[in-house]
C-alpha cells in the first residue's frame, strides 16, 4: 500500500518545488520626449510627465497622447510586439526558472506649434466642409445602387 502511494507523494513534491521555483517577469514601458515635461497617455489613461515609466501587462497596439504647451499635439499608436519567449510554449519555462525584466523604451519629438493664418484656416475650413459633404453623399450613393 505505501509502494502505490509513493509515487503520488513524489509527484506533490515536485509540484510542490515546481512552484517555488517560480519566477516571474516585470514589464515596463518608458516613454522619453523631446521636449521633456509633456503630459502622456495611453489607451487614454494620463501616466505623468515624460520622461515617464509604466508597467504594462499586455503587448499588442497602445494608443499614444502626448501634450505639452506651446508644442503641437502628438496622437499616435505603437505596436508592442509579444517576444518569442513569451509564447507558448516557451513562456511556461520562462516564467518558471527565471525572473526578469523586460524593458521597452519609445522616443517622441514634438513638433512647435504653428499658428495658422486667417487664409491657412479657411482654407482648411474649406477643405473639411469638401471631405463631410462628400462623406455625407456617400450613405445616400450606397442605398441608391
Amino acid at each position: 500500500m505505501l509502494v502505490r502511494k509513493l509515487p503520488n507523494v513524489a509527484l506533490i513534491i515536485l509540484c510542490g518545488m515546481i512552484c517555488l521555483c517560480s519566477g516571474c517577469v516585470e514589464r515596463k514601458i518608458t516613454i522619453i520626449t523631446e521636449p521633456a515635461g509633456a503630459l502622456v497617455s495611453l489607451n487614454d489613461e494620463e501616466i505623468g510627465a515624460s520622461p515617464v515609466t509604466v508597467g504594462f501587462e499586455w503587448y499588442g497596439d497602445y494608443s499614444v497622447r502626448i501634450t505639452k504647451e506651446g508644442f503641437q499635439t502628438l496622437k499616435t499608436h505603437q505596436d508592442l510586439k509579444r517576444p518569442l519567449r513569451d509564447r507558448a510554449p516557451f513562456d511556461l519555462f520562462d516564467d518558471i526558472f527565471s525572473k526578469r525584466t523586460d524593458e521597452y523604451t519609445w522616443k517622441f519629438k514634438l513638433e512647435p506649434y504653428k499658428q495658422l493664418s486667417k487664409e491657412e484656416m479657411i482654407e482648411d475650413a474649406k477643405k473639411l466642409q469638401k471631405q463631410t459633404a462628400e462623406e455625407m453623399a456617400q450613405p445616400i450613393m450606397k442605398k441608391k445602387k
